[in-house]
């Protein structure tokens, strides 16, 4: 080989710019900094106006965005912002996590009471449907928000009442009404709803076997629609758990549980029954659009006095919630 047959081969070896570094380090700041405040705003449980308490709604996705955040950081070799990202993953796991572990219950030693709550978006939920699942899953005590007057007739021709043959019904146009069909006696009880808000029916249910048990179908206004205001008023009206009866909430809360508000609620003495056996995490609206539901807004909270057996959520055409399923295992006695 001759020096003609030598190539020569050239080249610098690139190494990624500071402003690039710096460029990436920017992004995963952008993105820990909103994924911290969030961490720190929900658990200190401040309220907020409209856009905050839409924007809760989405705290579990918030979750997931915090990991992305911190590999970002990571790749970046940011370190502070690496830290500040883990914390908010903490932060944001510590209150969602526990919706998809079970918990502890008490072996509750009287019958099964079966519950189920739907929203009919204004009765416009296919009713074949509904009593198809009514006769299949056989719950004793059906709760119904956005009960229309026009609604009462149309499930009373497919026969619901001759399932369900004690009501409690409070009808009212656009989709402020609400009520009860229930397999046992019930005795309306006062109302607890605000005026300006929607209408919840309140009854106590008399079921051999167990104690009393008092049930309210409940629908807070939309907070976006009629206000953040009426909201928390309708919220905060449901009367504490415990004393001589077992007390259930069940319907359209308008509510998660990353809503402070909704947890006020749980103070008072009640269990998120999906939450209990670890389905917390279960969407319930929106149903029926082209994107699959994303937000848990209808529950069932029972006395913690009660045993959850199951919680399912069904989907129903027409309405734009799923109705939740639960069954409950109530107390011999009150001790």
């Amino acid at each position: 080989m001759d020096e003609s047959d030598v190539i020569e081969v050239g080249g610098v070896i690139a190494t990624p710019s500071r402003e690039h570094r710096r460029g990436w380090r920017r992004l995963a700041w952008f993105l820990v900094v909103p994924c911290a405040a969030w961490a720190l705003f929900q658990l200190a449980g401040l309220r907020f106006g409209v856009l905050g308490v839409v924007v809760s709604t989405a705290t579990p996705y918030a979750a997931a965005g915090a990991l992305v955040a911190v590999l970002i950081a990571a790749l970046a070799r940011a370190r502070a912002a690496a830290v500040v990202g883990l914390l908010a993953v903490a932060g944001l796991l510590f209150q969602v996590t526990p919706r998809a572990v079970a918990t502890e219950q008490p072996a509750a030693g009287g019958p099964t009471l079966r519950v189920l709550t739907i929203n009919i978006m204004m009765g416009e939920a296919d009713s074949d449907v509904l009593l198809d699942l009514v006769r299949r899953l056989r719950p004793d005590v059906v709760s119904v928000q956005e009960l229309e007057p026009w609604a009462v007739i149309a499930l009373s021709r497919k026969g619901l009442p001759d399932i369900l043959p004690y009501t409690h019904l409070l009808p009212r146009r656009g989709g402020a009404g609400g009520g009860l069909y229930s397999r046992f006696p019930l005795t309306a009880l006062p109302e607890f709803a605000p005026r300006r808000g929607h209408e919840m029916p309140y009854a106590r249910l008399l079921i051999p076997g167990a104690p009393p048990v008092d049930i309210a179908a409940v629908h807070p206004v939309n907070p976006v629609k009629q206000g953040t205001r009426t909201w928390r008023a309708g919220l905060a009206s449901m009367p504490a758990s415990g004393g001589d009866a077992i007390r259930i909430m069940a319907g359209d809360f308008n509510a998660t549980l990353d809503h402070p508000e909704f947890r006020q609620v749980l103070a008072r003495g009640y269990r998120d029954a999906a939450e209990v056996i670890g389905a917390g995490l279960t969407p319930t609206w929106p149903a029926n659009w082209r994107t699959p539901p994303m937000i848990t807004i209808d529950h069932v909270l029972a006395d913690p006095r009660v045993q959850v057996l199951s919680v399912a959520a069904h989907t129903i055409p027409g309405t734009d919630h799923r109705a939740v399923f639960a069954e409950l295992r109530l107390p011999a006695t009150l001790s």
